[in-house]
């Protein structure tokens, strides 16, 4: 890649960088402002209540499922997967208790890591 090609790359992801945050202010600074004169229906509330859990569902799968980038790694050599199903298996026996489930699944995912495949 020659030094203008570069630049060129540089440059359009520094303006996409400007672009996306300038966005995200306006939005948070419009409903900060308008505060409680903006009412959302009911129903939009209630969606607006998943966002969180969907957006954190559509990072952390594929990193589970496709650690490496290259298509599934259903197998029981991925480390991901196995500490993943840990932590369900902890939130489930443990009733939620979001530490516990936490400390399992990471202590799994590092044995599995460093001992078993290590």
């Amino acid at each position: 890649m020659d030094d203008t090609a570069l630049t060129n790359t540089v440059m359009m992801n520094t303006i996409m960088i400007l672009g996306m945050s300038a966005v995200t202010v306006f939005v948070k600074a419009a409903l900060f402002i308008l505060g409680d004169r903006i009412v959302f229906p009911p129903l939009l509330k209630q969606a607006l209540g998943f966002v969180p859990v969907t957006v954190l569902t559509a990072i952390i799968v594929p990193m589970i499922l496709s650690p490496h980038g290259e298509g599934l790694e259903l197998t029981w050599r991925n480390p991901q997967l196995v500490g993943a199903a840990v932590a369900v298996l902890a939130c489930v026996a443990s009733g939620g208790r979001q530490l516990l489930t936490i400390g399992a699944a990471l202590a799994t995912f590092f044995v599995w890591q460093l001992g078993v495949l290590g």
